[in-house]
């Protein structure tokens, strides 16, 4: 590579487990492979509900962008604004979008405009299917107008499963390059 890209990794698991892992894994191999990496463990954050006001679409013209939450969101805003590419991780419950990782695509509307041309990566892991998770996350960019590159998916029903798959390298391999190439 020749320049450096900045991917961020956003972890939607409230507990340490298989996404966790899988993104821990996918950073490794990104920053091996020339990439600045950034993990965001989204069960560390303090992250108030988006209360649907859009004081950040309607404020003057100086604070629009701004939400009027006080919480760890303006941070983890900037971390996107600077991303060349996101992934966002998310398990699977009841074949949807982990809680913590739908509060955190909600809290993103101070800066969806600027996230437009960005590309982005989903990873979604359940225990018996993906259900509509990842065509969620397909969605997001779609309406924030970023490029979807693709997903990881994986089954496993325990907490440190995913590190016992032998066909995980694979996946995670075939899964960097398609971030890397873009």
């Amino acid at each position: 590579m020749n320049t450096k890209i900045k991917i961020v990794l956003i972890s939607g698991s409230p507990r340490k487990g298989n996404t966790e892992y899988i993104l821990e894994s996918l950073s490794k191999l990104l920053k091996k492979a020339g990439a600045d990496t950034c993990l965001i463990l989204l069960r560390k954050c303090n992250i108030c509900f988006c209360t649907g006001c859009l004081a950040c679409e309607t404020r003057t013209k100086s604070q629009q962008g701004i939400c009027k939450q006080k919480d760890d969101m303006p941070e983890l805003l900037e971390q996107l604004k600077q991303a060349d590419t996101i992934v966002l991780g998310t398990p699977v419950y009841f074949e949807m979008l982990s809680g913590l990782t739908k509060n955190f695509i909600d809290r993103t509307c101070p800066v969806w405009p600027s996230l437009q041309g960005k590309k982005m990566g989903g990873v979604a892991v359940a225990e018996e299917g993906i259900g509509q998770a990842l065509l969620n996350l397909k969605q997001y960019a779609e309406v924030c107008h970023m490029k979807y590159l693709g997903s990881l998916e994986l089954l496993a029903k325990t907490p440190k499963e995913a590190s016992r798959n032998t066909s995980l390298p694979e996946k995670l391999t075939a899964f960097t390059d398609l971030l890397l190439q873009g």
